[in-house]
């Protein structure tokens, strides 16, 4: 069987996903291709291992009925994935559609296998014998066909198993049907008749009359309070088949649909600047174009997106539909949700704290079409708004809208493909846009909205650059250089509020012994452990390996062991002995643990119980305090030395953000960053709120290797538990590359295999190939070929995996 060429893949994919009325407004949309769903058959007990004796094929005048046949193509989150296709038992033909779990038989199992259906269609038998459908695992469509295409998309363009896409985009809860019972209902059977009614004795009777008064099915509990009552008339009844029994699966009672209120932000109305409204009215035409388009907000901290989100949202509920915000999860804060939920009648919120019965319950409410706006992490792409208007991406920069593990999706991208599917507007907001949504707008896949200016034409805040070089800039000792002290000192005395930020959480960084050497490191990741004062223990931050902190070295029992580096909680202590007077909070994801945490300590700031916060980068976005008066940056320099191309890009919008904290009331603010490189193009734009200057001198260095948005990265990573093993996978990974490259005479680099920074990670070691290319069509194509047969010895325990436009590199 010829493979498709790039070209034809290209145009056929286009057809899958993209109506024919949409414009070239194509960022982010790979091609897709309409081989997706291959005919075959499942792994089956029953298929003959050699050619048959005699004639099998069946009589002319039976294929007529054969061709008829109705068949399903499942997929599967475990190995084998499919798609296989089955075929459909007459009694299931109306009930089974695509978006359904269903129960299948699969190579020798017993019991059911769980899978999804994803096409239906008719076929043929003739040739092949094929297994039925056996159960159906939903009453209705879980998915409806619009997000079964993306599904398939995500599956295509991810490279990941269709059936793990599902199990990502059905959440857990909803699969187990957490926070539901089954109960049964009881309703008068239909071949009851009058004279039997009357022969009935009086409390049976009785029971008889109060369903038919009712005229709606009633539990026995019901019925026993109702026709006053045991609940034994009621199962004589059923024994004699007078009433008819229904089970139903069905949400307890006692589930909240607001579980917080807002932050203690009084309600304010708003009155539009005019770059608000230019901005609004370019959105709304946007959502009445019927059309899929791409817009980027790009407003300075403070300008308003927020009120421009609701507006735009407003517009989108008085025709009857409904919208998406994404904001990061850091930043779903009472705030955000306060602002929200006083303007909507009906807002769903889906976050990290909820509980499995309250996640269920909510994506049901989605799911009927009860909600207007849903406000959530990277997963609510998916939700499953039946009248779906606008999709709003806040923050869109923001590194936490890619999925760190399978499918490794990026929300930016899928919710473009879901914009574009639909014909809907796309919004995109940030003040630090990423490369990628700028690189966009420039070469017109993308339109571009500016809002310069602050709300009420308030300045933004002076900036001064500390050089912790200098040591009289530095001070003698702590984190808090004498200049930030002074300003904070002042901004006390002034009845104001500071923050400082620290993007390390901890109490130190590194365990170290003076006299050997030696660093106290997880044995599993070969990384120092973190030493947390609250508890006395010794962690690591990509495992969670903990121990107790040792009071002395492991290594040579030296008792002088060394506490080094700095993280949020020495900075706390630091914090509290050099400003005795201050109130001081710390907000990092070790205070955060609890439900209603962030509610409680914003409020607090708010109301001014609180006027010294820090934290690490959840606070460095999306908070609106006017009494902020000073913002302290650390160290600006924590990520910006790493292996990562987009090391700079991340600190530019760290300090950035954190910055435009402050200068939001009418006294105005003032930020201090300490830095040992004062001097960095980064650091220099993010002092001068200059995104343009830092833009345009980062993609010169973008050019010179053709790094994202110039081009396309993937990234495969090998993991195994033997080095030497692991390597030998990543050199034949390698090969195999090589060769799908020049088979399709491709323009791919391809660099490694090597060892990440991070050599070992949760007990495995770990090699990583990285392929550039201008395409992510031809980089996508070249991975497919290589490792579309690759298989690993399931014995050696090692395992790869395919990181499509990867976010980290480490």
């Amino acid at each position: 069987m010829m493979k498709p060429s790039l070209d034809s893949v290209d145009s056929l994919l286009q057809d899958l996903l993209v109506p024919s009325s949409t414009s070239a407004n194509s960022i982010w949309l790979p091609p897709t291709s309409d081989h997706l769903l291959p005919d075959a058959s499942p792994p089956s007990d029953d298929e003959p291992e050699q050619a048959e004796l005699f004639e099998t094929d069946p009589p002319p005048w039976e294929l007529t009925v054969q061709e008829d046949v109705r068949l399903a193509s499942i997929v599967f989150a475990k190995s084998p994935h499919g798609p296989y296709d089955y075929r459909i038992p007459d009694h299931l033909r109306e009930e089974l559609k695509p978006g359904m779990r269903v129960g299948v038989p699969l190579g020798h199992r017993r019991k059911a296998t769980p899978g999804w259906c994803v096409g239906i269609k008719e076929g043929s038998s003739a040739h092949r014998k094929l297994r039925d459908v056996t159960e159906l695992y939903d009453e209705s469509p879980l998915c409806d066909a619009a997000l079964v295409r993306l599904v398939m998309w995500m599956s295509h363009y991810y490279q990941v198993p269709a059936g793990q896409v599902f199990d990502t985009l059905i959440p857990s809860s909803v699969r187990a049907a957490a926070g539901t019972r089954q109960t049964t209902y009881f309703s008068v059977s239909p071949d009851l008749t009058a004279e039997q009614i009357e022969k009935l004795p009086a409390k049976q009777k009785s029971v008889i009359e109060c369903l038919i008064v009712q005229k709606k099915p009633m539990t026995a509990a019901e019925l026993a309070v109702t026709a006053q009552c045991t609940e034994d008339p009621i199962r004589r009844l059923r024994k004699k088949e007078c009433i008819v029994p229904e089970v139903r699966r069905e949400m307890h009672t006692g589930i909240r649909i607001q579980a917080q209120t807002n932050d203690g932000e009084a309600k304010q109305d708003f009155t539009l600047t005019p770059q608000q409204t230019v901005a609004l009215e370019r959105i709304n035409a946007a959502i009445d174009g019927g059309r899929g388009r791409t817009l980027l907000l790009h407003g300075v901290t403070g300008s308003g997106k927020t009120e421009v989100y609701i507006k735009a949202i407003e517009h989108v509920v008085s025709q009857a539909g409904s919208a998406i915000v994404m904001v990061p999860e850091i930043s779903l804060t009472p705030q955000t949700r306060g602002r929200f939920e006083s303007r909507f009648d009906s807002v769903a919120v889906l976050h990290s704290q909820m509980s499995p019965s309250e996640r269920h319950f909510h994506w049901q409410r989605i799911r009927r079409g009860e909600v207007q706006v849903v406000i959530g992490p990277r997963s609510a792409v998916f939700a499953p708004l039946p009248n779906l208007g606008l999709i709003v991406l806040d923050e869109e920069h923001d590194t936490s809208f890619k999925q760190d593990t399978q499918p490794r999706y990026h929300a930016r991208k899928v919710a473009h493909a879901r914009a574009m599917a639909l014909g809907i507007p796309l919004l995109l907001g940030s003040a630090t846009p990423s490369m990628e949504a700028w690189h966009a707008t420039q070469s017109g896949h993308a339109e571009l909205i500016s809002m310069p200016d602050r709300v009420a034409n308030r300045p933004m805040p002076d900036v001064q650059l500390i050089d912790l070089r200098i040591r009289d800039e530095r001070g003698v000792s702590g984190a808090i250089s004498r200049p930030l002290h002074a300003a904070i000192e002042e901004t006390l005395r002034d009845q104001g509020q500071a923050i400082l930020l620290l993007n390390r959480r901890g109490f130190a960084t590194t365990i170290q012994c003076p006299s050997c050497g030696h660093v106290v490191a997880c044995p599993d990741c070969d990384m120092p452990l973190t030493h947390h004062r609250d508890g006395g223990k010794a962690m690591c931050h990509y495992c969670d390996y903990t121990i107790g902190t040792p009071p002395w070295c492991p290594a040579c029992r030296f008792d002088g062991i060394r506490y080094g580096g700095l993280g949020t909680q020495k900075l706390e202590v630091e914090a509290k002995s050099k400003f005795p007077d201050a109130k001081i909070a710390r907000m990092d994801s070790d205070t955060m643990k609890r439900p209603g945490s962030h509610q409680r300590v914003l409020s607090e700031f708010r109301s001014g119980e609180i006027n010294l916060l820090l934290g690490t980068q959840m606070i460095a976005k999306g908070l609106d305090f006017p009494n902020v008066l000073l913002v302290g940056v650390i160290n600006a320099d924590s990520a910006l030395h790493f292996p990562d191309f987009r090391a700079a890009e991340r600190t530019f919008q760290l300090v950035t953000q954190v910055a435009g904290r402050t200068g939001r009331g009418d006294r105005g603010g003032r930020v201090i960053v300490q830095t040992f490189s004062p001097e960095h193009p980064a650091i220099q734009a993010a002092s001068q709120h200059d995104y343009l200057k830092f833009v345009e001198g980062e993609m010169v260095n973008r050019r010179k290797f053709n790094y994202p948005p110039l081009g396309s990265v993937a990234r495969i990573i090998i993991r195994g538990p033997l080095e030497d093993k692991t390597e030998t996978v990543a050199d034949a990974i390698l090969a195999r590359l090589e060769s799908a490259r020049d088979l399709l005479n491709a323009e791919v680099r391809i660099l490694g295999p090597a060892p990440p920074p991070i050599v070992r990670l949760r007990g495995k070691y770990r090699f990583h190939l990285l392929l550039q290319a201008s395409e992510a069509a031809v980089v996508g194509e070249t991975i497919r070929r290589a490792l579309a047969d690759f298989k690993v010895d399931p014995k050696e325990d090692i395992e790869y995996l395919i990181d499509i436009d990867p976010m980290n590199l480490l």
